[in-house]
């Protein structure tokens, strides 16, 4: 094998995508801090048992497993921030109030969670500790559309569902765990056949609410429907009327719902949502409420958030236009200590100037020039090209 082959799923960045992921990286990470979100950078390796514990099995097959050369524990390459950026909330920040954090930084997969996706995203998240309210869950999906918004992604449409629903079906019933991930497997893909093979067994309530959310997808009818066809238990109409209030409050987006939706990490414990767009093959967003997520750290506090990978939202963000750049020579003889003193000024003012080298006049790649400095009655100037 050649040495320059890389693993399956694993790619390289050339310029013009790393220029175009860094310019949204950076108006991501603006648009949190533009609501209050604070900046935190937790590290790629970390002990198994923190990465994992309480996040279920799922994060655990995506996470790569490593021996600490040092201590000779076992360490992860994190496959998720989300349970670091708890630990954070928990053990470091230790606050009492509202804590609005955001991050942005790679993630490492064991394999591709869909055909053609990467093993190593970049994963950019903001999440909210501390307030049990559903104030919390709009801010985050508010956040999370302006996000996109200010990447020039649309139309926007917010996909939405609540754990709770199927918990509450599930409650319980006497199934072994294997059994009770055929089930999940088989509301993701509304497989009724496999569904109703399942759950031959179940109570009868739980077998015909789990049939019926097969069906439970599209518009606000949805809800009323959900309603009607579900059992009347307070935490399924609890989650329906929450999903009722938060879809009433968004704007800007097509509003639907899929209450068999279940896909994404264990963790999740109230109203979730995926955030999609023409062009991208699944949701570019994925959120929702996991207040159990900090427990395992000793501080069970309610916690909503989102996260996005930064290289398949270049995949659908608008271009953006090359830098403009002023053309430099490279050296000009007896006026070389102006020439430098003037890029120099230039680039103080923020200009990016290139340098041509000699022979080398047309390789310019990744910024416009559109202008030159020239030397003319005897200083240096900036005309346009």
């Amino acid at each position: 094998m050649s040495a320059w082959v890389l693993p399956d799923h694993i790619a390289d960045v050339l310029p013009s995508e790393a220029r175009h992921i860094e310019e949204l990286r950076r108006e991501l990470l603006d648009t949190a801090r533009g609501y209050g979100y604070e900046l935190v950078m937790p590290p790629l390796l970390e002990h198994l048992e923190s990465l994992l514990t309480g996040t279920g099995e799922a994060l655990g097959l995506q996470t790569f497993k490593l021996v600490d050369q040092l201590s000779g524990r076992s360490l992860g390459v994190r496959a998720d921030t989300t349970p670091q950026v708890a630990r954070i909330d928990a053990h470091l920040l230790n606050r009492q109030g509202v804590t609005r954090l955001c991050y942005c930084g790679p993630v490492l997969h064991t394999r591709p969670d869909r055909p053609h996706a990467s093993r190593e995203p970049l994963q950019f998240g903001a999440e909210i500790y501390g307030h049990a309210g559903l104030e919390a869950d709009l801010e985050v999906l508010l956040l999370a559309l302006d996000c996109l918004k200010a990447t020039k992604v649309d139309p926007l449409t917010v996909d939405m569902a609540d754990a709770r629903i199927v918990r509450s079906l599930l409650a319980g019933v006497a199934a072994a765990p294997g059994v009770l991930e055929q089930v999940h497997a088989a509301l993701a893909t509304k497989d009724a056949t496999e569904l109703r093979a399942l759950t031959r067994e179940f109570p009868a309530a739980t077998r015909e609410g789990l049939l019926a959310l097969v069906g439970l997808y599209g518009d606000a009818k949805v809800l009323d429907e959900a309603a009607r066809a579900l059992p009347d238990s307070p935490l399924v109409q609890q989650a329906l009327q929450h999903l009722r209030w938060l879809g009433s409050h968004v704007e800007g987006a097509r509003i639907s719902y899929d209450l068999a939706d279940l896909r994404g990490y264990a963790y999740y414990s109230g109203v979730r949502f995926g955030i999609y767009t023409p062009g991208a093959s699944a949701a570019l967003v994925r959120g929702g409420r996991y207040d159990e997520v900090g427990a395992v750290f000793g501080r069970n506090r309610p916690a909503v958030g989102f996260s996005l990978d930064v290289k398949e939202l270049v995949g659908v963000a608008a271009k953006r236009p090359l830098k403009a750049a002023i053309r430099a020579p490279f050296d000009a003889g007896p006026e070389a200590a102006g020439l430098r003193a003037a890029i120099a000024s230039l680039r103080r003012e923020g200009e990016t100037v290139v340098c041509i080298l000699p022979g080398h006049e047309s390789e310019v790649d990744e910024f416009q020039c559109d202008r030159e400095l020239v030397h003319t009655a005897g200083r240096w100037i900036v005309r346009a090209l």
